[in-house]
C-alpha cells in the first residue's frame, strides 16, 4: 500500500506526459450481496510512485543521519535540508489524492483498514518494541499518544475526514495557514499530535488544490534547472543555520512559546517554513521522473518501507551501533547513507507486502455490514 492512490502512466515520450488525475482507489467493497462489481482499478501514475519512494528514502536517510548530527554539521546540514521538505512532500501528494474523498461507504472502509487500523497495529507493536528493548519500564498503548513515525497516520486519518469541508470553503489554503499558525502559538499538549497535525494540514489543503497540470508545469526543463541553485542555496544556508537555529522548527512539534520566543515569532516562522518547504518540494518533484524505472513499482509499498523502517531506526540507537569511530568519519557516513537507502527500499519490495499485508492492507469484509440489495425492505440486509 501507499500513501497515495491509483493514477494513469503517462506515454513513454520525450516530453513528460500530463498526468491525469484519478480518485482514490476504492476499497475492497466487494461484500457478499453486492451485485455492483466493482470497477476496475487504473493503472498507477508512475511519476507519484517514483516520487513516493524517492520521499520515502529520503525520510530513511534522514532518520540515519540524525545521530551523526551533533559530531559533522555537513551531516545535520543535510540532515535538515531534507527534513525541510520530505515530509511536505508527501503530505502534498496524499492531499492531491483525497480531493475526491467523501464519506461514501468503500472510502470509509478504506480509511479505516488503510489508516486506522494499521495505526492500532504499529502503535502497539512499538510499544511491544521498545518495552523489548528497554525504553520503557513496562509495557503500555497510548493510542491517544502517537510516538515516532506512527504520527502520520494519525494525521493522515483527520486530514481525510476533513476533506469534504476544504472543498467547500472559499479560501482554503489562507484558511489551513491561519489554523497552523494558530497552533503554532498554541498550547496543544500531546494527544493525537496535534500540534503537528495542524501545522502540516497547509500542505494537505495545497496539495487538494492541485491538478495534474500543476505537477506537469514543474517537470518542464526551465524548472528544472532553476531548481538546481535553489537546492545549492537552501543547502549553504542550512550549513549556515546549523549552529544558529533551533532543528526544532522542522519537526512542527512545538509551540513557539515553548522554543522560548515570542508567540509573534511563532508566526512568522510557521509562514516561512511553509514558504521554504514548498520551495523545496516543487524543486525535489521536478527532478523526479515521470516514466517508469526500476523503482516505480515500489511506490506502491511506501507505508510498509515507512513504518517498517522505524524499528531499525530506533534500534541502531538503543544498541549502540552508532559508537563504532568509524561511523564518524566522511566514508562511514557515506555508507550509513546508501544502506539506509537500500534497507528502504527493501522493505518496500513487493515480498515484504506480501508478508504484512494483514498489518497494513487488511480486508475486514468480516467487520463491515454487507450493503443492502437494492429493492430491498429498509433495515434488511443481506
Amino acid at each position: 500500500m501507499s500513501l497515495a492512490s491509483r493514477s494513469v502512466h503517462p506515454p513513454a515520450t520525450g516530453r513528460p506526459a500530463p498526468a491525469r488525475p484519478a480518485a482514490p482507489a476504492p476499497a475492497s467493497a466487494d461484500t457478499p450481496g453486492d451485485k455492483t462489481p466493482p470497477a476496475p482499478e487504473k493503472p498507477r501514475d508512475a511519476f507519484f510512485d517514483n516520487a513516493k519512494y524517492l520521499a520515502i528514502v529520503l525520510v530513511a536517510i534522514g532518520h540515519a543521519w540524525e545521530p551523526l548530527y551533533a559530531t559533522s554539521r555537513s551531516a545535520a546540514a543535510l540532515y535538515i535540508f531534507v527534513f525541510a521538505f520530505h515530509m511536505p512532500a508527501f503530505t502534498v501528494i496524499s492531499g492531491y489524492f483525497s480531493r475526491s474523498f467523501d464519506m461514501r461507504r468503500d472510502r470509509l472502509q478504506r480509511l479505516i483498514t488503510g489508516v486506522a487500523v494499521p495505526y492500532l497495529l504499529f502503535q502497539t507493536a512499538y510499544a511491544l518494541f521498545r518495552y523489548a528493548a528497554g525504553d520503557i519500564p513496562s509495557f503500555s498503548v497510548s493510542l491517544a499518544d502517537p510516538w515516532f513515525l506512527t504520527w502520520f497516520l494519525v494525521a493522515l486519518f483527520i486530514w481525510r475526514l476533513t476533506a469534504p469541508l476544504w472543498r467547500i470553503v472559499r479560501w482554503p489554503v489562507p484558511l489551513a495557514l491561519a489554523i497552523a499558525a494558530a497552533a503554532s502559538v498554541s498550547d496543544l499538549g500531546s494527544d493525537l499530535d496535534l500540534q503537528r497535525v495542524l501545522q502540516f494540514l497547509p500542505f494537505f489543503v495545497l496539495g487538494m488544490r492541485l491538478k495534474a497540470e500543476h505537477f506537469n508545469r514543474l517537470r518542464c526543463w526551465p524548472v528544472r534547472l532553476a531548481a538546481v541553485p535553489v537546492f545549492a542555496g537552501a543547502l549553504t544556508f542550512a550549513y549556515w543555520a546549523v549552529p544558529r537555529m533551533n532543528d526544532a522548527w522542522f519537526y512542527h512539534t512545538d509551540s513557539a512559546q515553548k522554543l522560548g520566543v515570542p508567540w509573534w515569532c511563532g508566526v512568522l516562522m510557521q509562514l516561512a517554513m511553509f514558504g521554504c518547504s514548498l520551495v523545496l518540494t516543487a524543486c525535489f518533484l521536478a527532478w523526479v521522473p515521470g516514466r517508469r524505472a526500476w523503482c516505480t513499482a515500489l511506490g506502491a509499498g511506501t507505508l510498509y518501507g515507512y513504518l517498517l523502517h522505524g524499528f531499525l531506526a530506533k534500534g541502531s540507537r538503543w544498541w549502540d551501533w552508532y559508537d563504532a569511530d568509524w561511523i564518524h568519519t566522511p566514508w562511514g557516513a557515506v555508507v550509513v547513507t546508501l544502506l539506509a537507502g537500500a534497507v528502504v527500499t527493501l522493505l518496500c519490495t513487493p515480498p515484504v507486502q506480501r508478508v504484512f499485508r494483514f498489518a497494513m492492507e487488511p480486508k475486514m469484509r468480516w467487520a463491515f455490514r454487507a450493503e443492502p440489495r437494492l429493492g430491498a425492505a429498509p433495515g434488511r440486509t443481506t
